[in-house]
């Protein structure tokens, strides 16, 4: 596949993860940190996101402000990515500001996809992430791929849903409605406040 050229500067970056769901169990998949961009690709310009690994992260350390270029192809399956380019080469950053903007929301390096780990999230409301959150490095919006029948692995359903990894006295959050996701035979699990709860009982409230 044809390499495409890009250059602009980052709007926000965040924790690529692919969260997989099958009734009341859940895993997820961390792949790395989504772009969001504004800029040309392709000799375009355009808004465009881009996924890139963590060795790249933890490498350049880019952060919202930061102006860089490089190579990417677009994604086999947009239903697992957040982003629409990735295999990302030839990456370099062009110059380096920070968004100077005062928390929250938090738009500095982001941590390694272990801390991201380590600290769990909350359910975020997509509106509050689209209107607050989506420039914040503890925001996340997953693709997420979802198993209906566990006896027959190849029916799925494919959806986006929105999370925090932030400090729970945030001001910003709200959580929203709970997650449903479907079953075999029509049967429905609610994801309760609980599990949020204890996803993120071993953080104190400002961490």
């Amino acid at each position: 596949m044809v390499k495409l050229f890009f250059q602009g500067t980052i709007l926000s970056i965040q924790p690529r993860i692919r969260l997989n769901r099958s009734f009341d169990e859940s895993s997820h998949s961390y792949l790395g940190y989504a772009l969001k961009m504004t800029g040309s690709i392709a000799g375009e310009d355009r808004d465009f996101s881009l996924g890139i690994g963590k060795a790249a992260q933890k490498k350049h350390r880019f952060q919202a402000g930061d102006q860089i270029s490089g190579t990417c192809v677009p994604v086999a399956d947009e239903r697992l990515e957040p982003v629409a380019f990735y295999k990302v080469s030839q990456l370099k950053k062009i110059s380096s500001m920070s968004s100077g903007i005062n928390p929250p929301p938090w738009e500095d390096v982001p941590p390694d996809l272990d801390t991201y780990r380590w600290r769990g999230h909350r359910r975020l409301a997509t509106r509050t992430y689209d209107s607050k959150c989506s420039t914040c490095i503890w925001g996340c919006r997953m693709p997420v791929e979802m198993i209906i029948d566990q006896w027959n692995p190849s029916k799925k359903k494919y959806r986006r849903e929105t999370f925090c990894y932030g400090p729970l006295s945030c001001t910003l959050y709200k959580a929203g409605p709970n997650r449903k996701v479907e079953g075999r035979n029509g049967m429905v699990y609610v994801e309760e406040d609980w599990v949020d709860e204890e996803r993120t009982s071993h953080r104190e409230r400002d961490v």
